[in-house]
């Protein structure tokens, strides 16, 4: 399984970024991705996650209204998904990273240890 992360860059307060994940080798159908993001010194923290089956979407509160996750499943082996944020705040600069695992259930959709598969990150800062 391959995953790589674009699109982050550098942003005002306030305005827009969206970042994409190619996913490349999924063996499976019923996988979750996610975003989550990461600053120095702090653990991995979720930002928004979506369901192959059924595209059920769930977003962590800070994020809520603000960002939304897409995607297109070309087929089982292969997506490309996507972040939109929107309105961004200065809290928002992180290393952000897309995550997928076949296994996931509910209850553990914002676990950062229970996903498999890694992209590396992208750098989103937010800065006047």
């Amino acid at each position: 399984v391959q995953l790589q992360a674009s699109g982050g860059g550098l942003v005002q307060p306030g305005g827009s970024l969206r970042l994409s994940c190619a996913a490349a080798g999924l063996p499976f159908s019923g996988y979750t991705m996610a975003w989550f993001r990461q600053i120095p010194g702090e653990g991995r923290e979720f930002v928004a996650a979506i369901r192959r089956n059924g595209g059920r979407t769930y977003y962590a509160n800070s994020v809520e209204g603000r960002f939304t996750i897409s995607s297109i499943f070309r087929d089982n082996a292969e997506a490309t998904v996507y972040l939109q944020m929107n309105s961004l705040k200065p809290e928002d600069a992180a290393v952000y990273y897309c995550a997928t695992d076949p296994n996931l259930i509910l209850s553990s959709i914002r676990s950062p240890s229970m996903y498999k598969y890694w992209g590396q990150g992208t750098q989103v800062t937010v800065s006047s």
